[in-house]
């Protein structure tokens, strides 16, 4: 079997079971099997592939119709300017995080040494992007999740930037002392009883840790607040990403803790997605 006929029948499997985008999908996992890039795909057709790789390759597919994740998959997902180790205990980056990045980076376009804190790092697909740009920042990042610190770790590595960044397996509510310039973080928002209701490649693959909320979605976001309250020097920024519907309430948290709402900045979908708080 050669290339193009792989692809065809990855196509046909994949549309079956109604999975979206199944061509760039099916060219994608065939670069992950044979270890060459897309263009390589493209541009041989009529390659023919040994049966370990035709196995490998239909493996791959199968576990891709069943819903899951390209990026558990690949093991890659691209966010910002950059590719990101990852694996089923790490959440998923997601375009719409790539807003935290924009705020900072125009928040911060003429400060030098800046100190921060990223609660939650998960991948390090915030914290990370932010250290590429900014060469004179350092930071420091929290994580419950063992996998998600070594992750980063390993993330942090490739992209040239672990002499500036501190990784911590730990509550935030165990930091002390240290005051930041900046906070940035990304918690769980999801309303427990809305977990179900998510896509199922989000639900039945994505670590519950990461997207778990509480009754409210509101529990963790609780605690990044107060705990940031205390961490953060005065006039320092926070910056959230917050669910569609809890701008309100998150709102008044930051006012409760001594925060100056700056601003809330709207996804792709014109929902709020993040937003931007000064410590008074």
């Amino acid at each position: 079997m050669n290339i193009e006929i792989a692809i065809k029948n990855a196509c046909e499997e994949l549309n079956k079971n109604k999975i979206g985008s199944a061509l760039l999908d099916s060219e994608l996992l065939l670069s992950k099997v044979i270890k060459k890039d897309r263009k390589f795909i493209l541009l041989n057709p009529n390659k023919k592939l040994d049966q370990s790789d035709q196995d490998s390759f239909k493996d791959l597919i199968i576990e891709r119709s069943k819903g899951k994740p390209l990026a558990y998959l690949t093991g890659i997902k691209s966010f910002w300017n950059n590719d990101f180790k990852i694996n089923e205990k790490i959440l998923i980056p997601r375009p719409d995080t790539e807003i935290i990045i924009e705020q900072v980076l125009n928040i911060y376009k003429n400060k030098r040494n800046v100190s921060f804190l990223d609660i939650g790092i998960g991948s390090g697909c915030i914290a990370l992007s932010i250290l590429k740009e900014k060469k004179s920042f350092l930071a420091t990042g929290v994580d419950l999740s063992q996998d998600c610190i070594k992750i980063c770790r390993y993330n942090a590595i490739k992209l040239g930037v672990a002499n500036r960044i501190k990784l911590l397996k730990s509550d935030v509510d165990n930091l002390f002392f240290h005051k930041y310039d900046l906070i940035v973080s990304n918690p769980p928002y999801i309303k427990k009883f809305d977990l179900r209701k998510l896509d199922k490649c989000v639900k039945d693959y994505e670590p519950r840790l990461a997207l778990d909320g509480g009754l409210e979605g509101l529990s963790v976001i609780r605690k990044v607040i107060k705990k940031s309250s205390e961490l953060i020097k005065t006039h320092g920024k926070l910056i959230l990403e917050i669910g569609y519907d809890q701008k309100v309430p998150v709102k008044k948290m930051l006012n409760d803790n001594n925060f100056y709402i700056n601003k809330i900045v709207k996804d792709l979908a014109k929902n709020d997605r993040c937003i931007i708080s000064t410590k008074i």
